[in-house]
């Protein structure tokens, strides 16, 4: 089996490196992560990508999982935009398999962005900057992690500067950020809705 998957950025290939052992665990599969640059590149490149898939699908087991940022997007509509691509391209989907009840795509809509998934893993992203404190996930805007308000990146950089981190930067640096946290992510105790829908996405994919 090769799975594909897709992604907008940078910062998302480098969690996903440092996370999928612990989600395949001990699974064989030949995974490549696909980062196209941004969404935009992502919704305008899948169709070749698909198009390439179906012929290989005749001779290989291919699956694939697509993951992008919500951002300002409306979820459902992001999502619905999502299934159509696949399904035009003629590969089933979970949402709409075929009628052997079998599919070969995942999409996955991460909310608000990949950052939501460090603020839902605190041990883990204590374990990555000490400092932070041991109680935000109590706080008043941070106990749902994908529902914080004003960009999640943007309160994640708060969050580490208020910490003694970063002090002179203007943006999170997104790469270094993902391989330090997500190497301390148990996937098990991750609170954040969009996270487990991903990890069930690959489960699903896997069986």
């Amino acid at each position: 089996m090769t799975l594909f998957i897709h992604v907008e950025e940078p910062s998302m290939e480098d969690a996903l490196k440092a996370l999928l052992p612990r989600l395949l665990a001990g699974r064989e599969a030949d995974i490549q992560i696909i980062d196209h640059g941004s969404k935009w590149k992502l919704l305008r490149n899948l169709p070749n990508r698909y198009a390439g898939y179906i012929r290989r699908c005749k001779t290989e087991d291919i699956r694939i999982l697509v993951a992008v940022d919500r951002d300002d997007d409306d979820c459902r509509g992001l999502k619905a935009k999502l299934e159509e691509l696949a399904i035009n391209a003629g590969l089933p989907t979970k949402s709409a398999p075929g009628i052997d009840g079998r599919f070969r795509v995942v999409n996955r809509i991460v909310v608000e962005e990949l950052e939501a998934w460090f603020f839902g893993d605190l041990p883990a992203l204590r374990a990555a900057y000490p400092r932070v404190p041991e109680t935000l996930a109590r706080r008043q805007g941070f106990r749902e992690p994908d529902a914080i308000k004003g960009g999640t990146w943007e309160k994640l950089l708060r969050v580490l500067q208020a910490a003694g981190y970063y002090p002179t930067v203007r943006y999170l640096p997104k790469s270094a950020v993902a391989r330090k946290v997500a190497a301390m992510m148990d996937p098990q105790r991750n609170t954040s809705t969009s996270f487990r829908h991903f990890a069930c996405g690959l489960e699903a994919l896997l069986a």
